[in-house]
């Protein structure tokens, strides 16, 4: 079959061992983040809300400096990771139809750690924020440490080991 009886998505083959197009990696990529946003954004919706309500409640007003320092800190950030982690979506509505799906997909994922690390950052602030209400003492600071290294662990460390391990050097 020549050049020109194949379509022209077909011409040029992105990934040779799934046999598909540029335009058909990309599509099968954008899925795969969509779906790993919908596991991120329903947890920050969660915190999020859940650090909204806080200033609310009868006990806020015992709060320190420090502790309501660490509280907008920490509400900040989770505004930040809801920000970022809906970047996505925003950004494929607003380039959609101009045949920009590669470059989509390349800036939501960028986006989309971002909103990780911004995730680790929330998480560790709110868990500070509530060790100190629960414990008010230095075991609040090391179990605050021992949680941060746990998820960075889980989330960064173990998956960058083994896209080194597995990448060709």
């Amino acid at each position: 079959m020549s050049d020109r009886a194949t379509p022209p998505e077909r011409r040029y083959i992105a990934d040779p061992e799934r046999n598909e197009s540029e335009p058909e990696r990309a599509d099968r990529r954008w899925n795969e983040l969509l779906q790993e946003l919908r596991v991120a954004q329903t947890g920050v919706q969660i915190l999020f809300g859940f650090l909204l309500t806080v200033v609310f409640q009868p006990r806020f007003t015992e709060l320190g400096p420090l502790d309501r320092g660490i509280y907008v800190v920490t509400v900040l950030l989770g505004a930040a990771t809801t920000g970022v982690l809906v970047g996505p979506v925003s950004f494929h509505r607003l380039v959609f139809g101009r045949r920009l799906k590669p470059e989509a997909v390349t800036w939501a994922s960028r986006l989309t750690i971002l909103g990780l690390v911004l995730l680790f950052l929330t998480m560790v602030a709110a868990m500070l924020l509530i060790m100190r209400m629960a414990l008010g003492s230095q075991l609040s600071l090391w179990l605050v440490v021992i949680m941060a290294v746990w998820f960075a662990l889980c989330w960064f460390v173990v998956p960058l080991w083994a896209r080194r391990r597995t990448t060709p050097r």
